[in-house]
């Protein structure tokens, strides 16, 4: 997924930085978008299922062979890709809709999503609900869920006597906690700032992070 994501962006990149070309066709605008959302969505939710996964390790751990057994590894790893899929066709017919476009720049190194969604000279409604909807049930539930699990783990290493015994079990977490961070937090700057005072400068910078980075 991390190499499906980065790949999406990055060679295209490089070619437009090679050849002095920032041109890319509506079609070729609309492959792009629609694998970025594939594997952000799917990255987004694979970072869900691993703090679920450290939850049980850490908070079950006589359980977690039963709980995370191969069978249930397999339904959350077919969730995620269809899950996935689910994001990038929504984003992807909701573009296909718009019949004219206000211009045909994009303030992004790569089609940036909420942006090919404001060059539309349609109505702001549409666009509104797409973001919220999607924000939701593919950022505010996977997000949650991350919270949620390292709530309970947190809670579980506060009741274990020795401090060897808390590090040697939350180091296991340290690894994805700055992942998520990474994703997360440059993400929600990006996306969020966008609706307050963004700048296509700033905005450039935050998705260089977390589509690189």
């Amino acid at each position: 997924a991390d190499i499906g994501f980065t790949s999406s962006a990055v060679p295209n990149m490089i070619v437009d930085i090679l050849t002095h070309s920032r041109v890319i066709s509506y079609g070729g605008c609309l492959t792009q978008m629609s694998f970025f959302l594939l594997f952000a969505c799917m990255d987004n939710i694979l970072l869900t299922v691993v703090a679920y996964d450290r939850f049980v390790a850490i908070c079950h751990p006589l359980h977690y062979a039963v709980i995370m057994n191969p069978r249930r590894c397999k339904l959350l790893l077919l969730l995620s890709v269809f899950a996935s899929l689910v994001d990038s066709q929504v984003h992807n017919l909701t573009t296909l809709q718009f019949t004219c476009f206000k211009e045909g720049e994009i303030a992004s190194f790569f089609c940036d999503p909420p942006q090919i969604l404001d060059l539309s000279c349609s109505g702001s409604l549409i666009k509104n609900i797409v973001t919220y909807v999607v924000g939701i049930l593919f950022g505010f539930f996977p997000m949650s869920g991350i919270i949620f699990s390292y709530y309970k783990i947190a809670s579980a290493l506060l009741k274990i006597p020795l401090s060897g015994g808390r590090y040697k079990a939350f180091s296991t977490c340290g690894s994805h906690l700055s992942v998520v961070c990474l994703f997360y937090g440059t993400g929600i700057g990006t996306y969020l700032g966008s609706f307050a005072s963004y700048s296509p400068r700033k905005g450039m910078v935050a998705s260089l992070m977390y589509t690189v980075v």
